[in-house]
């Protein structure tokens, strides 16, 4: 786990935006065969560690601004095996700086959208699940990540603790994200590179 002291608040936020922004602008960057390419790697990775974490709730995230696209592997995921034993949920925010729920996802189903755009689905009990796949925009090695600053994911870890498994591309591997005292880290990385154990988890 990293020593390195916390800057103050003002700084770290300057440097998280810029390291955000940078890593955002390079995925954004990528063209659709890269994307392609480099999810599928991630893919193989995750299913490893899907297979070893062995979860009966899985939660991921619908692709937003040039995110890995897992919606084909989580289908895949669901029709393994014994599919009953197995459910995706996908995040839903009911109200703006609190926590999200998380409901049941099938593929097709009607969803709607939020107000970034992002669908979710309309209705359902919350569920809560074992492994979480969080996007990152850019990591560190302890596991810090930086999303898009608006702290749902922390907030919502914070309450039900699953597995929490960042979910990026290699180039938004950073020497340190900063963390606050307020963030959680991941327990996991998988990239197109692999899939880490982060440094700063407790598990």
């Amino acid at each position: 786990m990293s020593t390195a002291p916390v800057p103050p608040a003002g700084h770290a936020g300057a440097a998280r935006r810029k390291l955000r922004d940078r890593a955002l602008a390079e995925r954004l960057a990528l063209s659709h065969e890269q994307r392609v390419a480099l999810t599928g790697r991630i893919e193989a990775h995750l299913g490893a560690l899907v297979t070893r974490l062995a979860p009966s709730v899985l939660a991921f995230c619908w692709p937003y601004r040039g995110e890995p696209d897992l919606r084909a592997w989580m289908t895949r995921w669901l029709a393994h095996g014994d599919c009953r034993a197995r459910t995706a949920a996908l995040p839903v925010v009911l109200e703006k700086a609190a926590p999200m729920v998380f409901r049941k996802w099938t593929p097709g189903m009607e969803l709607s959208f939020d107000r970034h755009g992002i669908p979710h689905p309309p209705e359902g009990d919350a569920i809560v699940p074992d492994v979480v796949l969080v996007p990152c925009n850019a990591f560190d090695a302890d596991g810090y990540r930086l999303g898009y600053g608006g702290g749902y994911f922390d907030r919502t870890l914070a309450g039900i603790d699953p597995v929490a498994v960042g979910v990026g591309f290699e180039s938004g591997r950073i020497d340190t994200a900063h963390p606050q005292p307020h963030d959680r880290p991941m327990d996991w990385i998988v990239t197109e590179a692999g899939a880490f154990r982060a440094g700063a988890a407790p598990r």
